[in-house]
């Protein structure tokens, strides 16, 4: 993949980098990493368990926390999550640089946990993810932030299969934006030079 430039303000980008202006973290983080086709499972599990901790807050706020987290949540390392016990819980309600909800914590532990039940049937959490868009990444044709769905038929099902299998936290709209982040789903907009860089050219099209 190639690295955006640093400071290069020149290149035409997503609506929503821009309603946070100067903020290198930020557009960084949408220059090299969202929509990113994502395959490895412990960068699977982070994304899962930072998307939780967003729920009702900005995703800027969490993104500013994320090395905190890294380093309250074992490097999220989901086999080393999954044997946290009520000792860790009442570490990470005194650790500062995260977001301090008891009810995420828990469930960012017990996900572990299902997540590697997951593993074990389908042989990575990978494969079952990719499988929830028949293994390729949709492509939406988004050309204004209004245009952005907060769920879709795809995110709705595979919620309530998250659901039925004891993962918390992952109701539709916090799985569409996991999907977003993974690549599931390209919703560069068409105007962004990311959009073709993360598959918007060679992958299967749903237009809007």
């Amino acid at each position: 993949m190639r690295s955006a430039k640093k400071n290069d303000h020149s290149r035409p980008r997503c609506p929503w980098p821009a309603l946070v202006v100067g903020d290198p973290l930020y557009t960084r983080y949408h220059d090299r990493e969202w929509g990113v086709p994502v395959y490895d499972d412990r960068t699977i599990y982070e994304f899962l368990t930072l998307e939780i901790f967003q729920a009702g807050l900005s995703w800027r706020t969490v993104l500013y926390k994320r090395e905190n987290f890294r380093k309250a949540f074992a490097g999220f390392d989901y086999k080393k999550i999954s044997r946290f016990t009520k000792k860790d819980v009442a570490r990470l309600l005194t650790d500062a640089g995260i977001i301090r909800n008891r009810a995420k914590i828990e469930a960012a532990i017990e996900n572990a946990r299902r997540f590697m039940d997951v593993q074990k049937e389908y042989g990575s959490f990978s494969k079952y993810m990719w499988s929830w868009v028949g293994g390729r990444q949709i492509v939406h044709h988004i050309r204004t932030i209004r245009e952005y769905p907060a769920h879709t038929p795809e995110a709705v099902a595979w919620a309530k299969d998250l659901k039925r299998r004891g993962f918390k936290f992952l109701g539709p709209t916090v799985v569409y934006a996991h999907m977003q982040a993974v690549g599931m789903v390209n919703d560069h907009t068409v105007g962004c030079f990311r959009h073709a860089e993360c598959g918007g050219a060679k992958h299967f099209v749903r237009v809007k």
